[in-house]
């Protein structure tokens, strides 16, 4: 999704989009679960085949975290509105793209709709799964109930109606619509220059620990990373709530504010 605009203010309301107490809400309401599904989705956008129409207005090599941020955030925030209000921004979304197809005179392609759900639905499993516990296969029917609906809304056609067929075509999306390309490149050198070398380095060895194999063959990446060994070290910190200090160590100070705000559900309390 080509995200540039503004998280609608969240509602209060009996009747939202996604009921209390969902995984759903769990999985978006962490600020480090929201970063690792950040992490695989700034991989697998890097490799798209799409990827150029996110380079159509050069907001994403101008500000690639900004735009990428943009993209969870927006989705982060319809998980949390009221029914009426998360409809209204989904119709909003889909009024964006079809502005920008219309300033390039052709159409985004429905595949390249369906990717960036299924990397919403498959990041969104991966990256709780990664820093808590497994999820049963309920619990992976809600969340891809969730984006289902939202891609549904949008109008995007093709897309698969059970949670099984989901898995089939994620496996050939991955197979078929990924490539590395000069866009690739470029991507991953301003996501260089905007984290710094250190952060960068740690962008690059969480997305060892949850990007699909499919993802991490193409960029060339093994599954061994630096990080697993400290994810246990992770856990501990939340439990004795001092994971701000690593939040503190590790991401640029100007989107602090924005990564924090990002916390719905305080760690630990949504286990």
């Amino acid at each position: 999704m080509i995200a540039d605009f503004n998280t609608p203010t969240l509602r209060e309301s009996s009747v939202h989009f996604v009921k209390e107490g969902s995984i759903v809400r769990q999985i978006w309401g962490n600020a480090d679960t929201i970063l690792v599904i950040f992490a695989g989705a700034a991989a697998e956008f890097a490799l798209n085949k799409a990827v150029d129409w996110l380079y159509f207005t050069g907001r994403l090599p101008a500000d690639p975290l900004g735009r990428l941020f943009s993209t969870v955030s927006y989705a982060r925030a319809i998980v949390f509105s009221e029914r009426k209000a998360a409809l209204r921004a989904i119709e909003a979304i889909a009024a964006i793209h079809a502005d920008v197809e219309a300033k390039r005179g052709t159409r985004i392609p429905d595949w390249a709709y369906r990717d960036v759900l299924f990397m919403l639905i498959d990041y969104s499993i991966r990256a709780y799964e990664l820093l808590d516990r497994k999820l049963s296969r309920d619990e992976k029917q809600e969340v891809f109930d969730v984006f289902y609906e939202v891609g549904s809304r949008m109008g995007v056609p093709g897309l698969p109606e059970t949670l099984e067929a989901w898995e089939a075509m994620r496996q050939e999306h991955l197979l078929q619509d990924l490539q590395r390309s000069p866009y690739t490149q470029d991507l991953f050198r301003q996501y260089r220059k905007h984290l710094g070398p250190l952060r960068y380095r740690i962008l690059l060895e969480t997305q060892k620990l949850v990007a699909p194999s499919r993802v991490l063959s193409l960029l060339g990446f093994h599954r061994q990373s630096f990080l697993k060994p400290l994810l246990g070290l992770y856990k501990l910190s939340r439990i004795f709530k001092v994971d701000w200090l690593l939040k503190e160590l590790i991401l640029p100070a100007e989107y602090k504010k924005q990564i924090n705000a990002l916390d719905q559900v305080p760690a630990g309390k949504h286990r």
